[in-house]
């Protein structure tokens, strides 16, 4: 319809300048040049408005799938709506010192901006502000009687940013999955951090007590209980997995802290 009424509109305006004006003038020709500009950016305008709305829930049910991947459960977009408050049974933002800032469960409102799954950790990141001054989502899902915890991480690979989610156990100190993923990583080399083969090597590892809580080494490296090997070909995005997961965990093992200690009282 939109389309449609702009074609009208713009056929009825030539027509008035064909009579007005000499098609052969420089006027006409830089006249022509600027309506059309009007019209496209007024139509491009209109259309990336009208997409926000999808683009905003193709958004939310990717974030859905992800999070639920990393705790091994498998989703459709059709479905994530469904299935995640299903496994996710509270939604949680601490501080930088691990304290609780809000909780919320049950279905997802994209608009309600005090929901902590609707925190931006790609925008923090990127705004370089002190961590003091931003609020971290945690997610507490319950599979199989057991509570597990999951993590947002996000960082910088060789080319671009990389993010992903860690999965850690009940007893708050075992990685149960992870899911990884990156948007210009080099294919079959860096790009490799969201395949099956690299985020299976995280499961069953425990994290150190003192940092660097986990390590990524080099690939074809030996690795220990609180290390994987890394991507052959792709150690900068490795190191960027390495360095994302550690800068991430000193925050949120300031909660799992608290609640050891609140639990032992």
């Amino acid at each position: 319809m939109f389309f449609s009424q702009t074609l009208t509109a713009v056929k009825s305006v030539f027509r008035i300048f064909d009579m007005a004006i000499n098609k052969n003038s420089t006027g006409y020709t830089f006249t022509f040049s600027i309506i059309m500009v009007v019209i496209v950016g007024l139509a491009l305008a209109f259309t990336s408005l009208n997409l926000k709305p999808l683009q905003k829930k193709n958004a939310a049910d990717k974030q859905m799938i992800d999070i639920l991947g990393a705790i091994q459960v498998s989703t459709t977009r059709e479905n994530a709506k469904t299935d995640f408050p299903t496994f996710v049974i509270e939604r949680v933002s601490l501080d930088s010192e691990g304290n609780v800032v809000k909780s919320m469960s049950g279905g997802i409102n994209t608009n309600d901006v005090s929901d902590p799954f609707n925190l931006d950790v790609k925008k923090d990141y990127r705004s370089k502000k002190p961590a003091s001054e931003l609020n971290f989502p945690l997610y507490i899902c319950e599979k199989d009687g057991d509570k597990i915890y999951v993590i947002p991480v996000v960082g910088s690979g060789l080319w671009g940013p990389i993010w992903g989610y860690i999965a850690i156990a009940s007893d708050m100190h075992t990685i149960y999955g992870a899911k990884f993923d990156h948007k210009t990583e080099t294919p079959g080399l860096g790009a490799e951090i969201k395949e099956d083969f690299f985020t299976e090597k995280f499961k069953g590892k425990t994290l150190n007590e003192v940092a660097p809580f986990f390590k990524v080494l080099k690939g074809g490296s030996s690795t220990d209980i609180h290390s994987v090997d890394g991507i052959t070909g792709g150690t900068i995005t490795s190191k960027g997995v390495e360095e994302m997961v550690n800068r991430t965990l000193a925050i949120y093992l300031r909660y799992f802290d608290k609640q050891t200690n609140s639990n032992a009282k």
